[in-house]
């Protein structure tokens, strides 16, 4: 509780505001009407977000920072992988699989029917159905959407010769967790993960920005090189995230996942649930 002078430090729209620390916690929770989400907008109506800006009033934007660009088969040559020698890909990321077939259509390679594919979550392994007769194949995947899971499951499966598809830039804990695992394993880079840049016109005008990579940050920095963070919150997903946005010397204000708090959707709810409780006091 805020110790309570007998006189108001000032009345704003009818409400009384005892002290400055009212005011600002006040001010700071009108403040949050916009929100940049970092990627693409859900292709499902169905999206937790669009509960979230109904539910709390404030308009979400997706915005992508970053963007992949293809590999094309005379670069991807140079990495000298014979995707055939394979028997299992790994995708984690719908992306990858846009990409696997890209390539696999330039190079005039068919994919046999034995070919298995694990997939780092229901809904990666769904968009798979774009490419092969999904009830066909043999498709693996997890039920949390997290990569341990994953690699638990292709350790179960150690015959296999995986092949790993995957961008230029590699997410740290993801790359960690494979080089502890069992399985033979080969990388193939087959899309670069690139800044979106803004273009001149674009506005750029949010309360909230929400990260969910490393490159998100670099690419908000080149883009707005002169950026002050001022009372714009920053929300981010992943530890190496996280760890971008304060070696940018950027002020965290939301991060997921944490204990109990496994998604993003789930930590911006109680953000925008404890900012509504300031706004009522």
């Amino acid at each position: 509780m805020h110790p309570r002078n007998s006189t108001p430090f000032c009345i704003v729209s009818g409400v009384q505001f005892d002290t400055i620390s009212d005011l600002l916690i006040k001010a700071m929770a009108l403040k949050i009407k916009s929100i940049l989400i970092s990627q693409p907008q859900p292709t499902s109506e169905k999206s937790p977000y669009f509960d979230i800006s109904e539910k709390y009033n404030v308009k979400i934007v997706f915005r992508p920072f970053i963007k992949v660009e293809p590999i094309f088969a005379k670069e991807f040559r140079t990495q000298r992988i014979n995707i055939l020698e394979h028997t299992a890909i790994i995708f984690n990321a719908r992306h990858g699989i846009d990409h696997f077939f890209r390539i696999c259509e330039e190079l005039r390679i068919t994919i046999p029917e034995t070919m298995k594919y694990f997939c780092v979550s229901e809904s990666v392994a769904v968009y798979l159905q774009r490419y092969i007769h999904y009830r066909k194949r043999k498709v693996f995947f997890g039920a949390t959407g997290k990569f341990s899971e994953l690699v638990v499951i292709m350790n179960k499966h150690l015959d296999e010769k995986y092949l790993f598809v995957t961008s230029d830039v590699q997410n740290e804990e993801t790359t960690s967790q494979l080089e502890k695992t069992k399985i033979n394993l080969n990388k193939a880079v087959l899309y670069k993960t690139v800044s979106n840049d803004f273009g001149p016109e674009e506005a750029f005008d949010y309360d909230m920005l929400l990260f969910f990579s490393p490159i998100g940050i670099a690419s908000l920095l080149k883009n707005f090189p002169n950026f002050t963070q001022g009372d714009i919150q920053i929300g981010c997903f992943g530890a190496t995230t996280a760890q971008a946005v304060r070696d940018s010397g950027l002020r965290l204000d939301l991060e997921a996942p944490l204990v109990g708090v496994p998604s993003m959707t789930m930590a911006l709810e109680n953000f925008l649930k404890e900012n509504t409780k300031k706004a009522k006091k």
